[in-house]
């Protein structure tokens, strides 16, 4: 994988179950993007929990890249840098 870099990704207590209870995962990717596909291969349940049929993120989950959310950067195209952190954050609602 050219130009990938060791990122780790922050699970939130809800998603946990998806990934057999890993708070964080650690893997190489380039991109936000890469780091998505990378999840798939590795945890499959959780790919389908942040992203629809076609690869987009869900409405309902915010992706950030250490501080700042993916869409104000490059979106799913955001490089990602050593240590970056990336954190998965579903929406919470309720009446």
């Amino acid at each position: 994988m050219p130009g990938a870099t060791t990122v780790t990704i922050n699970v939130p207590a809800a998603l946990r179950y998806r990934c057999g209870g890993a708070a964080t995962i650690v893997i190489s990717a380039a991109t936000v993007r890469g780091a998505l596909e990378e999840i798939e291969k590795r945890h499959a349940d959780l790919y389908r929990g942040i992203c629809d049929d076609t690869g987009a993120v869900r409405r309902h989950v915010n992706v950030f890249v250490n501080e700042t959310h993916m869409r104000d950067r490059d979106g799913l195209d955001t490089k990602l840098s050593p240590g970056d952190e990336l954190s998965l954050l579903p929406a919470v609602s309720g009446g």
